[in-house]
């Protein structure tokens, strides 16, 4: 196709509007059409990565195979596309200052004045040409926070450099804004949108089309306003409905308004043919599924926060999908666990499964652990993941194997049963950001197990990490003679991925992520086994 084009997608009016979800929507529908498509998102803050932000600010971390800790947009953009990211998908301004001020204390600037423009937009404009190649037809880039804040300000000056550098037919500027109704006076407002696209022609960006947010439908005079106003082609002017049911409905509302044909008209690339068949009866499945109601109770101390465990969420609807089945999810607070008078059972009974997510620190950890005991002896199906798969450990440790004092070392490091410890890599690790265990690694699957079963019979898999603590393998002896089976391992055998108990109808926990391989086409086996054995409790 020769060189490769380029989508801004920018945010105006107020965050939070969705455009990783637009973003990941538009990849799904040029990948549909036949064109090969990278993606990523550039984030104003100062932080290098948000490895070391707290979910109450961020949300979760998500890992990517090279091992990249980073924004959970990029979950988004995997589940709905299908593309791969890695550490081009994802670009702070901490790591955009950090490399420049590094190549100054290097003495690579030869002596100049170091300037947010040209150094800084330039690194941004590196950054975002990091994703052309041979291979890439449309590169995509979601514009983290909103037209009009300051730290955002030396990112759209870099983009609005970089269309100027390529052309208009090398780049297209995608602008999602809110149209809000006022309930008070029975109108939507248009204002918002005109003023966010006046703040980027402030800029000298104009957008090429608007994308608006909305709860209830516009009329004809709000989409001629918008275009009248925001210099904007009234056909480039196109209505994103809040949906009913599923984000996955996303994109099957843009297609219905031609919004990758009005892109690959932009570039004067050919259409293409548009198969959204399986995914429409993917999302027709995740809607109105044939099967019974399966309730899982989600352990953790971040329940209160949607965006915590994003990709958890998501890979149980997934795996209801497999299964043909409606979710249920019960969240269930760990601390609530720890200080209810009736213990794991009052939070937890008639839930058909119990998942305890990862997670680091010792708030809560009683409480999981207390959870992981329920799931054992009432033979309710269990899936622990990383911190979940070490607090089932610590649980069988003390109660089945007479270890009273078993814990993590990151707990209790005067434990005299430290059945979870620093990993030997992590022990002389200082800095907190980006020196875990991060990114796809093999395990290879012990034949008769569960999790093998799952994995349909696989030798060996790759999957995602993010820890310090493992398994302390001088317990392994103990821990298998109270009823755990080592059923993943490290290639060198060194390692513990995967546990369960074969006593029990089903309970694996693995230190890995599965989660951040769940697809809506292609659900992760471990969540559909998971929902599977919860389908039949």
């Amino acid at each position: 196709m020769g060189h490769t084009r380029h989508i801004f997608i920018t945010g105006g009016v107020v965050s939070s509007l969705g455009k990783g979800i637009t973003a990941a929507s538009i990849a799904l529908l040029l990948k549909q059409r036949g064109y090969r498509i990278a993606i990523q998102k550039v984030d104003p803050y100062l932080n290098v990565d948000p490895g070391t932000m707290s979910p109450y600010q961020h949300g979760e971390v998500y890992v990517t195979d090279d091992g990249a800790e980073t924004d959970l947009d990029l979950g988004h953009y995997e589940r709905f596309s299908g593309v791969t990211c890695s550490r081009k998908s994802n670009f702070t301004a901490g790591r955009v200052y950090r490399d420049v001020i590094g190549r100054e204390r290097k003495g690579e600037y030869l002596g100049k004045t170091v300037q947010v423009i040209p150094h800084i937009t330039d690194e941004i404009k590196n950054s975002i040409r990091s994703l052309w190649d041979d291979d890439v037809d449309i590169a995509i880039t979601e514009m983290g926070g909103t037209a009009g804040d300051i730290e955002s300000l030396p990112f759209l000056e870099a983009i609005r450099q970089l269309g100027q550098e390529v052309g208009k037919r090398g780049c297209m500027f995608v602008h999602l804004t809110l149209v809000p109704y006022l309930s008070a006076s029975g109108e939507l407002k248009t204002k918002p949108t005109q003023q966010s696209a006046g703040v980027l022609r402030g800029i000298g960006i104009i957008p090429d089309m608007m994308i608006c947010r909305t709860e209830h439908p516009l009329e004809e005079e709000h989409f001629q306003k918008i275009s009248l106003f925001c210099n904007v082609p009234r056909t480039h002017v196109v209505e994103e409905r809040d949906v009913r049911h599923s984000i996955y409905e996303v994109p099957i509302e843009l297609a219905e308004q031609k919004v990758d044909c009005l892109i690959l008209e932009h570039f004067g690339l050919e259409e293409g043919r548009l198969d959204l068949g399986g995914w429409k009866s993917m999302v027709r499945t995740a809607i109105f599924p044939e099967g019974d109601e399966v309730e899982i109770a989600v352990v953790g101390k971040y329940t209160s926060l949607s965006d915590a465990y994003k990709s958890i969420y998501e890979a149980l609807r997934h795996g209801a999908i497999a299964n043909d089945c409606s979710l249920k999810v019960r969240r269930v607070e760990a601390e609530e666990i720890q200080e209810s008078g009736g213990g794991a059972e009052a939070l937890l009974a008639g839930a058909d499964g119990i998942l305890i997510p990862g997670g680091f620190g010792y708030r809560g950890i009683e409480g999981k652990i207390e959870a992981a005991r329920y799931a054992r002896e009432s033979g309710t199906p269990f899936l622990g993941i990383c911190l979940g798969m070490q607090c089932a450990v610590i649980e069988t440790a003390r109660s089945v194997a007479g270890l009273s004092d078993a814990n993590s070392t990151e707990f209790d490091s005067n434990t005299s049963s430290p059945v979870i410890a620093l990993m030997d890599e992590q022990k002389n690790v200082v800095n907190k950001g980006g020196t875990m265990r991060l990114g796809a690694y093999p395990c290879c699957l012990s034949p008769g197990s569960a999790a093998r079963s799952a994995y349909r019979e696989q030798d060996q898999i790759r999957e995602r990490h993010r820890h310090r603590f493992e398994i302390n393998n001088d317990f392994r002896d103990a821990l298998a003679g109270a009823g755990i089976a080592f059923s993943g391992l490290s290639p060198d055998g060194k390692l513990v991925e995967i546990i369960e108990r074969p006593d029990h109808p089903w309970f694996v926990a693995c230190q890995f992520h599965p989660e951040f391989r769940s697809r809506p086409l292609g659900p992760h086996p471990l969540f559909s086994a998971f929902i599977a054995a919860a389908g039949r409790r």
